[in-house]
C-alpha cells in the first residue's frame, strides 16, 4: 500500500519498566485502556503483553489476557489486536545450579506460550524466531519448540509477526517458511538495539531487509533513544513501524511519555515525510488477516 504504514503500538511489554514510570499500565483495565487511548490516537495495532496485576511482573494468567482483549473489543474501538506468544522464556543462569537456572527463572512449554493465542484468537501474535543474550538473562526459544508453535499458530488462522532479534533469527525464520509452517506472505519484525541482539542503526536494518523472502512484509522497531529515529528510517525504507513504553519511555530527554503521545509523535513525523497510517481494516485487508 503506498505511503500507508502500519503503526504498533507496544503497550506494556513484560520488562522491568512499572519502577521507571507510572504511565506504564499493569492491570488488564490499564492495559487495555492504554491500548484503546493508542488506537484512538492513530495506531493500527495493539501488541499485548499481560502483567501482574499485583507485582507487576509478566502474567501467563489466561485470565488477564482474556480480560485485556474483552476489554478493547467492548469498547468498540477498532484495533488490530497481537498478543504475544514469547511467554515464559526467561533463563537466569545460576552457579549453584546451572542447569535449573537461578532466581527469576521462567520457563513455559511451547503449548503454554501459545495458550492466550489460541484461547482469544486475535488477528495477530508474535512469535520470537531464537534464543538470545537479554543482558544477563537468557531469552530461551530452541528450534524443535518453535517448529511446534508455528504449527499451533499456522492451524489457528492467526497470522504471526516474525520476531527476529539478530540475524540468525532471520535465518530460521526463512526456515519455517520452507517447511511450510507459515501460510501466506511472511511478516518479519526486527527487533534491533536490545542488548544483546542486532544493532539499531541502518547498516544493520539494510543488512536483514536484503534478505527477506520475495513475498514478504516487514516493519522494525528500536529501543530507548532510537525508537524514533528507527521509526523514520524503517518507513523511508518500505516497512511497517513501532512505538511504546514496551520500548521506550520517554517522549524526549528527561520527559516521560505515555502510548498514545508516542503514537502522535511517530503519526506526526511520518506525515511530515508524506507517510500515512493504515487504519486497521486497512490493515486486516492488505495483510490478509483473520476476522476477530
Amino acid at each position: 500500500m503506498k505511503n500507508k504504514v502500519m503503526l504498533t503500538a507496544a503497550v506494556t511489554g513484560a520488562g522491568d519498566t512499572t519502577k521507571k514510570s507510572s504511565y506504564v499500565p499493569v492491570t488488564p483495565k490499564e492495559i487495555a485502556e492504554a491500548a484503546i487511548e493508542a488506537a484512538k490516537s492513530g495506531a493500527t495495532v495493539a501488541h499485548i503483553h499481560a502483567r501482574d496485576p499485583k507485582t507487576g511482573g509478566i502474567s501467563h494468567s489466561i485470565d488477564h489476557y482474556r480480560e485485556i482483549v474483552d476489554r478493547i473489543r467492548d469498547s468498540e474501538t477498532d484495533v488490530v489486536i497481537n498478543i504475544t506468544s514469547g511467554g515464559g522464556g526467561d533463563f537466569i543462569p545460576s552457579l549453584n545450579t546451572p542447569a535449573a537456572g537461578g532466581e527469576g527463572t521462567d520457563i513455559q512449554t511451547p503449548a503454554e506460550r501459545y495458550e492466550p493465542v489460541g484461547e482469544l484468537l486475535p488477528e495477530m501474535c508474535t512469535l520470537d524466531c531464537g534464543s538470545v543474550n537479554f543482558g544477563n538473562m537468557i531469552y530461551m526459544s530452541p528450534t524443535d519448540w518453535l517448529r511446534q508453535q508455528a504449527k499451533l499458530i499456522q492451524q489457528s488462522g492467526v497470522k504471526p509477526e516474525l520476531e527476529c532479534f539478530d540475524t540468525g533469527h532471520l535465518r530460521f525464520a526463512k526456515q519455517l517458511i520452507n517447511e511450510g509452517l507459515i501460510d501466506g506472505d511472511p511478516m518479519f519484525q526486527f527487533c534491533l538495539g536490545i542488548p544483546w541482539g542486532a544493532d539499531a542503526d541502518t547498516e544493520t536494518m539494510l543488512y536483514m531487509k536484503n534478505r527477506l523472502p520475495e513475498n514478504a512484509h516487514w516493519s522494525a522497531f528500536g529501543i530507548g533513544r532510537m525508537q524514533l529515529p528507527i521509526v523514520a528510517q524503517t518507513a523511508l525504507l518500505g516497512g511497517n513501524v513501532r512505538v511504546g513504553l514496551e520500548d521506550n519511555l520517554y517522549l524526549e530527554k528527561g520527559v516521560l511519555a505515555r502510548n498514545d503521545q508516542l503514537v502522535e509523535k511517530a503519526t506526526q513525523l511520518l506525515n511530515s515525510n508524506g507517510i500515512e497510517i493504515m487504519t486497521p481494516q486497512e490493515a486486516r485487508d492488505h495483510y490478509k488477516l483473520r476476522t476477530p
